[in-house]
């Protein structure tokens, strides 16, 4: 657990996905009853910095589009499950994160959009009207549904064997789903930038970027084993430190083979073993990655007095 973490944890907003999926019913409401008034409710960089801000929250509540009543509730209750699922295996404070870096994300690149539109029509610096065009015409470009698929791409990173039933009857792996998807975005953003229309690769890569930074702090090796691993490590931590503090038990449970640390000793410290040593062998957090390897033929009354 991280320091920030273990600061502002608690502050994380449960069930976010139900959250997000009462935003887009309220945005279909919205939009059955007056479809003009979307038009106000847009992620419009142009419009906030004339006064409504309240753009840079109620673009969230845009549904990502279709008529098909039936296809939107299959879509909004496939993005319900992984969306928890990737909740309950990751945790509300991690899913929290990667939801909001998502969205903070897109606002950012909006605004960027229309910086360098700007440096690419100055023209549009003294006329208004044109410039109001312009930015209508592609703030709806900034919206949730890449947010969606950077929730779908990391649900297919964390269960790469999970399998679904494409059209519900072809069974498919995820990780195969979400190559097609990766595929399909990357052929998307190529030609809106061959095509001209930057602005929907600008859009695009702003609001995955949350994914690829997910990836990229992961070094590729993402799954749900070892957020389960390290969740039961934690739970198991917080148990003993509870237990240490309220003089309940004097036993601990983690000793580091190098210094002789132990969890009650040190009650915010985490212990690991070490995968690569030949035995039951704990670090610290300090020696985990600093201490030399044990091998079968090494042990020595040394090594076992430190058990």
């Amino acid at each position: 657990m991280s320091e920030f973490e273990r600061r502002f944890g608690r502050y994380a907003i449960p069930n976010l996905s139900l959250v997000m999926i009462i935003c887009y019913a309220c945005g279909y409401l919205v939009q059955i009853i007056s479809p003009v008034l979307l038009q106000y409710l847009t992620l419009n960089p142009y419009a906030v910095i004339h006064g409504q801000i309240w753009r840079l929250f109620t673009w969230v509540i845009i549904p990502p589009g279709t008529s098909n009543i039936i296809f939107v509730l299959i879509m909004l209750f496939f993005y319900f499950s992984i969306g928890t699922t990737l909740e309950r295996t990751w945790g509300t404070y991690r899913y929290n994160v990667y939801i909001f870096s998502g969205l903070l994300f897109t606002v950012i690149g909006a605004f960027l959009m229309m910086l360098i539109s700007f440096l690419i029509h100055p023209a549009y610096l003294s006329d208004a009207g044109a410039a109001t065009r312009y930015f209508s015409l592609y703030s709806m470009t900034f919206s949730t549904y890449y947010v969606n698929m950077s929730i779908f791409l990391a649900y297919a990173v964390t269960f790469p064997d999970a399998v679904v039933l494409l059209y519900f009857i072809i069974p498919l792996k995820v990780k195969w789903l979400g190559i097609i998807y990766g595929v399909f975005l990357a052929y998307e953003a190529l030609t809106s930038l061959v095509g001209g229309v930057w602005q929907v690769t600008f859009a695009m890569a702003a609001s995955l970027l949350n994914f690829f930074i997910f990836w990229r702090r992961s070094k590729g090796r993402i799954r749900a084993e070892s957020f389960k691993k390290r969740e039961a490590f934690n739970r198991t931590a917080r148990r003993f430190r509870q237990a240490a503090a309220s003089g309940m038990s004097s036993v601990t449970k983690h000793k580091c083979a190098i210094c002789g640390r132990t969890e009650a000793d040190f009650p915010d410290m985490q212990f690991r073993f070490c995968t690569k040593c030949e035995g039951n062998f704990e670090y610290c957090e300090e020696h985990l990655y600093t201490h030399k390897h044990v091998k079968a033929g090494d042990y020595t009354g040394q090594w076992n007095g430190m058990q």
